[in-house]
């Protein structure tokens, strides 16, 4: 699981408590993110636009966005949701210090998944991609991509939420599949994704 954050654009705090409403009908078994849009709403003041974050894996951050679209579709918000995540997702970032320590194949510090992460959601789609340096361990100690989709109610939103929001959190599997974690490569098989990096008989 990893960080999914989204706006209210409107500024009305309504729409963000339609959207707490629509996760948690979403998923009912998550307990901890039950618990978490329980507390949020009682203790998190909001500053700014009305905004909340939480953790969703692999196909639930694509079902959420693309759920969020419908609501804006079907005006049950009054303007559109933007979504974006932490930049220190699992497929983003190269931290030899914080989180790529210790990887299991020794790539700590390989910037190419954070880069490759930037790429797959320009091509995907995504509103706004950024690349940077700095996340929390000082400035070049680690390389972090991040991005941001608009949910407009539009079918081509859609489309683009539902590929960003697949490929951004997929890259983070198939990176940690790449160094050999067990949990990384039954996630890979669960959700079909591909890993050419290990097919053989090229």
């Amino acid at each position: 699981k990893g960080p999914f954050r989204w706006v209210a654009l409107s500024g009305d705090r309504k729409d963000l408590h339609r959207t707490d409403r629509l996760v948690a009908e979403l998923f009912p078994e998550d307990e901890h993110l039950q618990r978490w849009i329980r507390l949020a709403q009682e203790r998190v003041a909001f500053q700014g636009l009305p905004a909340r974050i939480c953790w969703l894996g692999q196909g639930e951050r694509a079902r959420f966005g693309c759920a969020l679209n419908d609501l804006v579709k079907r005006g049950e918000v009054s303007a559109p949701v933007v979504i974006g995540r932490d930049h220190l997702d699992t497929g983003s970032v190269a931290s030899p210090f914080r989180e790529t320590e210790a990887m299991k194949d020794g790539s700590d510090a390989i910037a190419d998944w954070a880069i490759l992460n930037a790429l797959l959601n320009t091509a995907s789609g995504a509103g706004w991609v950024s690349f940077h340096h700095g996340g929390g361990v000082g400035i070049g100690n680690s390389l972090h991509a991040g991005q941001v989709s608009v949910a407009d109610g539009s079918a081509s939103a859609g489309r683009r939420l539902e590929r960003v929001l697949t490929n951004d959190p997929g890259i983070g599997v198939a990176r940690h599949a790449d160094a050999g974690y067990p949990e990384a490569l039954s996630a890979a098989r669960r959700h079909a994704i591909r890993l050419p990096m290990r097919e053989t008989g090229d």
